[in-house]
């Protein structure tokens, strides 16, 4: 760090100089200064000046950003902001404390923008139309609480600021950014993505323990941890964010815990997941753009049900603060927590976001109450309102950090009941990997149609695994011509209706189906494509009665019980006993004739994610219908 004597962070507000404070190991302040450069792309972030010496940048990431990987959308323009450092110094906790104002900043007309009824509203319409239809496991959607602020920005912020770091111990970064026009404050309480000399680091959190009247003993806690609701919560979470690890993991990511992230009202349990890459963070950052905790899953069409249920841009919400610092090694290394849990003021206006995680068994009268909460909690957690005063309005906000750990988590039968949970994943996620260039399919090439869900990669991680050469294209890319080029086409899965007509996506797929049955070439079709290629076969599909998200069964597969994880709203469908149609192997569930498996010459089809880490036995139910695609 740089700097002889302390700064002066009166001074420095009232010089205009754009600023950053950072709080991230409880007892020192950071404090950068330098100039501020909006870039258009991630890929444009200043990392190194124009004689090629590496810079330290912070960059605020709006969430405009995802267009970076095709996604849709409300676009308000908010600049990707970079913080090119040019001085980077340190206050212990306790100056920090000394030279912050104290004063409260006043609110006037406070509220939300949509009101309590609209959005419940919205909530059933996403229940209704979107998970309903097979769309999404779960998506979260916004709503703004404003105020109107009448004092000097920078001061304002420099308040709060003070206010979470007396009461915010327990945040992964506490913070305040700011530049021209704009000021951010907040605790996020967890980190979206890091890497640090080539070793990537993603913190899946979720599933939440809500502390009974009195705090949290081991019993209490042991009853929820036995709970298989939360507990797939957690798994379903793990899912979406090790697709974005496979993305960039030579290695795939290898997960480790769980663990227990112990806050002041509730306890999330939570898993690690970790894997080398040789990607520029820059790459990362965007190829793991945004958490599922704060979007929704699959991630891609989450992003498309924000843009028709929100009435207005996200801005920096669910966005990340990205700092980039260079490694002794070369290149840079990246720290980003997810933008929530954070005020924004400009123009005189104060906007907190927030938002809801809506799936399909949702209470709306429920999901207001937890914006009502979240909101509270930010504006207690900034001194905005009076932290004492804020049950008696509206319910706490439960993110809120512990201020002292707990040590719930080191009593042996709450080790033991955590350690329990590993025994329902696939090893082949728990374990260290590597590609397979002596795997049973060695020299062979594949070819990943993707259908708008990144389990794709996921499963090409699988398939080079077991030796195969791997290219994955997104399915409006694919020349249908030329798709035989591959040893193997795997049609992969996505969200929606497969029976859908007008479609431009469930048409594309239907045509990489059909091209390659009519050839003879090895197929192997996946959930929503299994469904596909059995309409192709003139089997039926029906919508299940309950949808099956991060759902684990053991089924039979051709002989042989496998565990198996599910995704799907739809179903194919055969009348019950049917074991083949022509020259159709079917595997089905005796009772309802719900299809697993399809097998027959030069294709197999299976309606689980044997990628996903609730497929125990995903790898060699893999390996053997690959082995019958290429050899029957």
């Amino acid at each position: 760090m740089t700097g002889s004597t302390p700064p002066n962070l009166a001074a420095l507000a009232s010089s205009g100089t754009p600023f950053a404070l950072l709080a991230r190991d409880g007892s020192t302040v950071e404090v950068l200064t330098g100039d501020i450069v909006d870039v258009a792309a991630l890929a444009d972030i200043p990392l190194a000046d124009a004689a090629g010496t590496p810079r330290e940048v912070l960059a605020l990431v709006p969430f405009r950003q995802v267009v970076e990987r095709g996604f849709e959308c409300h676009d308000d323009g908010a600049p990707l902001r970079c913080l090119v450092v040019d001085a980077h110094e340190a206050l212990t906790l306790d100056d920090a404390l000394a030279q912050l104002p104290t004063e409260r900043v006043a609110l006037a007309d406070a509220g939300f923008d949509i009101p309590d009824e609209e959005y419940a509203a919205i909530v059933r319409r996403v229940i209704a139309d979107e998970i309903g239809r097979g769309e999404g496991a779960n998506f979260v959607i916004r709503r703004d609480f404003t105020a109107a602020v009448d004092a000097d920005a920078v001061t304002a912020g420099l308040t709060w600021f003070r206010a979470l770091l007396e009461h915010e111990r327990g945040a992964y970064w506490t913070f305040l950014i700011s530049t021209p026009g704009h000021l951010a404050v907040g605790a996020s309480p967890e980190a979206h993505v890091s890497a640090k000399g080539g070793l990537v680091t993603m913190n899946p959190i979720s599933g939440t323990f809500r502390h009974p009247a009195g705090g949290a003993t081991v019993e209490t806690l042991a009853e929820f941890l036995s709970s298989t609701k939360e507990t797939e919560e957690l798994f379903m979470v793990v899912d979406e964010e090790l697709k974005m690890m496979s993305a960039v993991c030579t290695d795939g990511g290898r997960i480790t815990g769980p663990h227990l992230k112990e806050m002041s009202r509730l306890t999330h349990t939570e898993y690690m997941l970790r894997g080398h890459s040789t990607m520029d963070p820059r790459d990362i950052l965007r190829e793991t753009m945004f958490a599922p905790t704060v979007t929704g899953s699959p991630m891609q069409n989450a992003c498309t049900v924000i843009t028709r249920h929100e009435r207005s841009p996200r801005g920096y919400y669910s966005g990340v603060a990205a700092l980039f610092t260079p490694h002794p090694g070369g290149g840079h290394d990246l720290d980003a927590p997810i933008l929530i849990r954070t005020a924004y003021l400009a123009d005189g206006v104060l906007r907190v976001p927030v938002g809801a995680t809506l799936v399909r068994h949702s209470d709306p009268d429920g999901e207001v109450g937890e914006t009502h909460g979240k909101a509270a909690g930010v504006l207690g957690a900034i001194g905005a309102v009076e932290r004492d005063h804020i049950a008696e309005a509206v319910e706490l906000d439960e993110d809120a950090p512990a201020a002292q750990p707990r040590l719930l988590a080191d009593d042996p039968a709450i080790a033991a009941q955590l350690s329990s949970r590993n025994a329902r994943l696939a090893a082949f996620w728990l374990n260290p990997q590597d590609a397979g260039a002596h795997g049973p399919f060695a020299g062979r090439t594949a070819l990943v149609v993707d259908a708008e869900d990144r389990f794709t990669t996921m499963l090409a991680h699988q398939l080079r695994h077991l030796g195969f050469e791997v290219t994955i294209l997104p399915w409006h890319e694919v020349d249908v011509a030329a798709i035989d080029v591959a040893d193997l086409v795997v049609s992969g899965p996505g969200p929606g209706d497969p029976r859908e007509a007008d479609s431009p996506r469930m048409a594309r797929m239907r045509e990489v189906v059909r091209a390659r049955l009519a050839s003879g070439r090895p197929l192997l079709a996946v959930c929503l494509s299994h469904q596909i290629l059995a309409a192709e076969l003139g089997l039926g599909l029906a919508p299940l009665d309950s949808p099956h998200q991060g759902l684990q069964k053991t089924v039979d597969v051709f002989g042989v019980p496998a565990s198996i994880g599910f995704y799907n709203t739809f179903t194919v469908r055969v009348p019950a006993g049917t074991a083949e149609v022509g020259a159709t192997q079917i595997a089905a569930d005796a009772a309802s004739g719900d299809v697993y498996a399809l097998r027959g010459p030069g294709y197999a089809s299976v309606q689980g994610h044997l990628e996903s880490i609730l497929s125990r036995d995903g790898l060699e139910t893999l390996e053997r219908l690959i082995t019958h695609a290429l050899t029957s």
